[in-house]
């Protein structure tokens, strides 16, 4: 009795370290992959197969598909794609999570220890996050091993229960081992979790391939838990993933179930053509990974081209949405901060947004002011609304991604993105103080003179020149020398005009060509002007470029 509470213990921990191991291994390929995820996201399109491939690569790279999957619901749920470009994605991201389970098949445990002391060694005295990442992966994949040994070292009490031993024969029922299939990856919420136990079991010798087909058919139906969980709380189109996921992988299971029990009496049984391949005969690990990679190509080869039928199915369950409710942020989803390279790639979409509103709200200001356009005033307030609510979603939205493990240069491209909303709000408020003057001339309290407003429409040609070239500089996290060498001219332009219509100001004053009141909404226009190109050179700037010689000095 105590040898086998001693086994029992054994397996447990043998358990906990392969789903370390395995968040390890994720997390630091995750977070090593950086800008190349981002690459292979970018190529997203509507073409199936490319998105295929796409959702395959990812996962591949990040070895968890529940990680692909919740990202592709943000992105469905952020805008950035419909039901159709993602359907594709899914069915890759499958294939792509098998990667881990093949890993798992060879029989490299002699060599293992190697793996686990080289990570620790690295993220022990790394310096450079980097290179910490590379050491988690190979520490992960180390404990991942050892876990899935201790497991299979220890599972081999169960052998010697009668109970246990008529708990597995019934497995090879299908309803019974979808079933169970389904229930244990839903709990755990990973095939490649749920799978790596499996094997574990079949190199203990407890389970054959009979016995696990239907509940690796079930596993993979199991594994939309997660996909379903990313959808709680999104919009009916992120809905409408979560559900075809789950349709696509329960009818493959369906079909497959079948196809196995019509061949079973015959010579082509799947446990049979799986005992005679050479190098999987006598390895039932070997067996399972390969029915589990079968299962998910087989899945994408029949239901791929039939995807949209899918969808249209879909779409008769969970009917399109006739008003949905308006976000005020368009790329920011808290499903995306799973994957932090692609949520800091999203956030700096939401502030290029916001830079093309500050944007707009200082063209419609210059409408107010200088064509006396009552309109564009109230537009320029609704704008401001919108700048407002939008620079605080932003905010919270990069304190959560400050949380996370990123790499440092995006760490300083978050502290930069949060400076550099705060001057994006300040230009769109400076705009508002601009229709506050415009609003003041357009009733008559103030009459500025011909040579005043000659001179605003100078000077507002060059602050609109600024706006262009540092947003620009902002978006594209530019680093052309000629477009510095532009900013910072402009700047120094803005204040040499100001400076002197402030003198021309006042020479007007002295010879009674204007007003006092005038005087001050003419003064309030060239500080509030001058701040804005403060502002935007400071957006310009703001990026930590990685080649900073590239710039020249900002003058202070």
């Amino acid at each position: 009795m105590g040898d086998i509470i001693f086994k029992v213990i054994n397996v447990s921990g043998g358990l906990g370290l392969f789903l370390l191991g395995m968040k390890l291994m994720g997390e630091g390929l995750e977070l090593a992959a950086g800008s190349k995820l981002r690459t292979l996201l970018e190529k997203i399109t509507s073409k199936k197969f490319i998105a295929m491939l796409v959702g395959l690569m990812v996962t591949a790279v990040i070895q968890s598909s529940s990680a692909t999957d919740a990202m592709v619901v943000g992105f469905v749920n952020a805008g950035l794609m419909d039901i159709y470009q993602s359907i594709g994605i899914l069915f890759g991201s499958k294939i792509g999570t098998t990667v881990t389970s093949l890993l798992l098949s060879f029989d490299i445990k002699a060599i293992v220890p190697i793996f686990t002391f080289a990570g620790a060694a690295v993220i022990t005295f790394a310096k450079k996050n980097n290179y910490r990442y590379y050491g988690q992966i190979a520490a992960g994949f180390g404990i991942l091993f050892m876990g899935m040994t201790m497991m299979s070292e220890n599972f081999d009490f169960l052998k010697e229960s009668p109970v246990f031993a008529n708990t597995v024969s019934t497995l090879a029922h299908p309803v019974l081992g979808l079933l169970v299939g389904m229930i244990f990856t839903g709990i755990i919420q990973s095939s490649s979790a749920s799978v790596g136990i499996l094997m574990a079991l079949g190199m203990s010798g407890i389970v054959s391939i009979d016995q696990c087909i239907y509940i690796i058919f079930g596993m993979n139906v199991g594994a939309c838990v997660p996909v379903f969980l990313s959808a709680a709380g999104a919009n009916r189109e992120s809905k409408q993933v979560a559900l075809s996921n789950f349709l696509t992988s329960l009818f493959a299971a369906l079909l497959l179930s079948a196809v196995v029990l019509v061949l079973e009496p015959t010579s082509f049984s799947i446990s049979g053509l799986v005992e005679s391949v050479p190098f999987l005969k006598g390895n039932t690990a070997a067996q399972i990974s390969a029915v589990h990679i079968a299962f998910n190509v087989a899945r994408t080869i029949i239901f791929l081209p039939l995807s949209n039928l899918i969808i249209k199915f879909t779409k008769l369950i969970l009917p399109d949405k006739t008003e949905e409710e308006e976000e005020v942020t368009v790329f920011l989803d808290s499903r995306i901060l799973t994957t932090p390279p692609m949520a800091v790639q999203q956030t700096e979409k939401e502030c290029a947004r916001l830079a093309s509103l500050a944007r707009a709200a200082f063209d419609l200001a210059m409408e107010a002011l200088l064509n006396g356009d009552v309109k564009a005033i109230e537009r320029v307030k609704e704008n401001e609304t919108t700048m407002d609510k939008l620079t605080h979603g932003i905010t919270k939205y990069i304190v959560k991604i400050n949380g996370l493990d990123i790499i440092d240069y995006d760490r300083k491209v978050m502290g930069a993105m949060y400076n550099a909303i705060q001057d994006l709000e300040r230009i769109g408020d400076r705009s508002e103080n601009i229709c506050d003057s415009a609003q003041e001339l357009i009733s008559g309290e103030a009459v500025l003179s011909d040579k005043a407003i000659k001179e605003l429409r100078t000077l507002c040609e060059v602050v609109s020149k600024l706006l262009d070239d540092s947003f620009y500089m902002f978006i594209n996290q530019s680093k052309d020398t000629n477009l510095t060498e532009a900013v910072l001219q402009a700047e120094d332009q803005i204040d040499e005009y100001c400076e002197l219509f402030r003198q021309n100001h006042v020479n007007r004053l002295s010879k009674g060509e204007c007003n006092a009141e005038a005087g001050a909404v003419f003064i309030e226009l060239l500080t509030n002007l001058e701040r804005i190109g403060d502002h935007a050179v400071t957006v310009a700037f703001c990026i930590p470029y990685k080649n900073h010689n590239a710039l020249p000095q900002q003058t202070q």
